[in-house]
């Protein structure tokens, strides 16, 4: 077991993070072209109704099998599109390109969504694996590339059926889910609006903005102090002050921060970024995906609020704790943290 206790400290003094380059750019693009095809382990996540639901990850999901989980797969194939439009010589030989088209197939497709219409599975990674879909779908929409285009339209009505679900959903929460992990509203909700308003859907982004209100707007005194717990990849406290500022124009949401979570203010604020003792545990290893998702918040917010430059010096901090850590060494991290990283790094830029 390697341990990283001192870590923070040495980084501390570091008012710098690594940049999205080629170089990192391969890196993590490795991580989800090398799992994004191996099905086991797996860990399906879906309730039985009878033994006819006895099948393997890839008979029931036969694009989104790999990479452990269902989640990890969709932001893993998210990892590739957004890597190959921005460094499309990552993929010179077009081996994943070809791979790519193999697996989001009109036919495909209508197996994947044959299981999330399935009643014993309609709240299926709800709202994490949906929010994922919905930043896919985003990444193909975008790219003007001819089988970006395809598989755009491939997917395009799985994404619509995950959109009526939010649309049923969100009404019926009464109270939002602050945990720190798969479940958390806030972040499934800033992942779904920047796609609503990447593709201009009114409706959609005024359902989720009115929800926002709703079950975040009186907040007040989020005790980041508590965080984190021992597996979080997520920080509660960041992640709703990350999708306030979403919703809310830069004076309201200063005034909703300063109510919220005031100490973030001021210039001597400081979080150390979470601690790591042993990579080869899955749970565990969350912590690393805990420093990429409080950097990205961190950048955003500063965004909204310039004056908060203070926040770029922590969220570099997180970066530069995990980001040299992300390996192919074990699956356990290898399998997702390379999302992760990766947001982080375009949230900086």
């Amino acid at each position: 077991m390697k341990k990283y206790l001192y870590l923070p400290i040495l980084i501390s003094s570091l008012s710098f993070a690594q940049e999205l380059n080629l170089q990192q750019a391969k890196k993590i693009f490795d991580l989800p072209t090398h799992c994004i095809s191996v099905e086991y382990p797996n860990k399906l996540g879906n309730v039985l109704g009878s033994d006819s639901d006895l099948k393997t990850p890839k008979q029931i999901r036969p694009i989104f099998y790999g990479c452990f989980d269902w989640h990890s797969s969709v932001h893993g194939f998210w990892s590739i599109i957004k890597l190959l439009k921005d460094y499309p010589e990552l993929d010179a030989n077009n081996k994943v390109r070809n791979q790519l088209n193999e697996l989001i197939t009109k036919d495909n497709v209508a197996v994947e969504m044959s299981f999330f219409n399935d009643k014993n599975n309609k709240s299926f990674e709800r709202t994490y694996g949906w929010a994922w879909l919905l930043q896919l779908q985003m990444e193909l929409n975008s790219w003007k590339d001819e089988d970006a285009i395809k598989w755009s339209k491939n997917l395009q009505p799985l994404t619509d059926l995950i959109i009526t679900r939010y649309e049923e959903y969100l009404p019926k929460l009464v109270y939002p889910i602050r945990t720190g992990t798969h479940d958390n509203t806030a972040f499934g909700l800033s992942l779904a609006i920047d796609y609503a308003r990447a593709v201009n859907n009114k409706s959609f982004e005024k359902i989720i903005t009115d929800n926002v209100i709703r079950l975040y707007g009186n907040d007040e005194n989020c005790n980041i102090a508590f965080e984190p717990s021992g597996s979080d990849f997520l920080s509660p406290c960041l992640e709703e002050a990350l999708i306030m500022s979403k919703v809310k124009n830069k004076n309201d949401y200063k005034s909703w921060l300063k109510n919220f979570l005031p100490q973030v203010l001021k210039k001597d604020f400081n979080l150390q970024p979470g601690i790591v003792s042993d990579r080869t545990d899955g749970h565990l290893v969350h912590l690393d995906g805990l420093n990429f998702s409080r950097a990205s918040a961190l950048y955003q917010i500063e965004k909204k609020l310039p004056e908060l430059k203070h926040l770029n010096k922590i969220a570099d901090n997180h970066l530069n704790y995990s980001l040299n850590n992300i390996t192919n060494d074990d699956y356990m991290g290898s399998h997702w943290l390379g999302t992760f990283a990766l947001y982080a790094l375009m949230s900086k830029n």
